[in-house]
């Protein structure tokens, strides 16, 4: 078990050192600092004074270690487009993204996998057929579409749910939540609604698809033939087998979810992370855009590891394998 953790921890490092690498080098080739913070009147000395103070007079290898030294401790300068600390914009707009991405990833698991468990014990029935064409219907339309629609029936159409923004917010400590509030809660729909549709679908149709293939196993013959009930064979035996490649897809679309996020947020004005990005993009803010690539690379790689570790649990055949490979 260390030595499968330790290698896995190699591994994300180098992802995170690679992403760090590509991160860096946007302020290599994408504009020029010194112009964006001094503006073009500035003079050679008072350009040469500031190349001085920020470190890019320095070669190339020494800037990337100070910038990965930086990143470490979560800091990547000043937002060249409001002046403040990009730590401090992340500290301040992240709670909004993580809480729209767990409630869509939530709602797509609580409804995604029993419509997936119906499609594939009820495969040819009505109902089946009408979840299979939703979820087809989920897969293929845009998402910017689907929140549009959203907006049009429930906010322009009946007026039932606010359009934009998240609402009324409680701060706690350095965090704030719209959970706490009924304000809150109403903002939260739509835009989850429209961030979990495309992972709803997708889960259903794996769980469905898994759960036919484990169905035709000898192993659920057998389990029939000793005189188990549908009930204990379908749930008791099926389900549970059939859950075990959703935990790394699942695993792997909350990340999705996060980073994903941002068509999403700009639909619905949501404040959070993707819309951050999707503002330092249209004003070439470098230090949050390399800020949102470092940020948004560690959430995968953590998500990527508790899932190996989840998966190495759950499957017995990895640690038999491991443990050969080891010897």
């Amino acid at each position: 078990m260390l030595v499968f953790i330790l290698r896995r921890l190699a591994q994300a490092v180098i992802v995170m050192l690679t992403v760090a690498f590509i991160a860096f080098m946007l302020f290599q080739f994408v504009g020029d600092p010194v112009t964006n913070l001094l503006g073009q009147d500035a003079t050679p000395e008072e350009r040469a004074r500031m190349r001085s103070d920020l470190g890019l007079d320095q070669p190339f290898f020494v800037q990337f270690g100070h910038f990965v030294g930086n990143a470490v401790q979560g800091e990547f300068g000043l937002s060249l487009r409001q002046g403040r600390k990009v730590s401090s914009l992340i500290v301040e707009r992240f709670p909004a993204t993580l809480e729209l991405s767990l409630t869509a990833a939530v709602l797509a698991l609580v409804v995604g996998i029993p419509m997936g468990v119906y499609a594939a014990l009820r495969r040819g029935s009505f109902l089946s057929q009408v979840l299979l064409t939703i979820s087809l219907l989920g897969v293929s339309l845009p998402t910017f579409l689907i929140g549009i629609l959203l907006i049009l029936v429930f906010s322009v159409t009946l007026g039932w749910l606010p359009s934009f923004g998240r609402g009324e917010t409680v701060t706690l400590g350095l965090w704030s939540t719209g959970f706490l509030t009924l304000d809150g809660w109403k903002h939260l729909v739509l835009p989850s609604i429209t961030l979990a549709i495309f992972q709803l679908t997708l889960i259903m149709r794996l769980v469905r698809a898994e759960m036919l293939e484990v169905l035709r196993t000898d192993y659920i013959k057998f389990a029939r033939a000793r005189g188990l009930s549908d009930r204990a064979v379908h749930f008791g035996h099926a389900l549970k087998n059939t859950l075990v490649p959703v935990i790394t897809i699942t695993g792997l679309q909350l990340g999705s979810l996060i980073a994903f996020a941002i068509i999403t947020e700009t639909v619905f004005q949501w404040p959070g992370m993707g819309l951050l990005f999707i503002q330092a993009v249209t004003f070439a803010d470098i230090p949050v855009m390399a800020a949102y690539l470092c940020l948004i690379a560690l959430i995968f790689v953590l998500i990527n590891l508790v899932v190996d570790l989840l998966y190495f649990q759950v499957d017995p055949r990895l640690r038999i394998s491991n443990a050969a490979g080891a010897h």
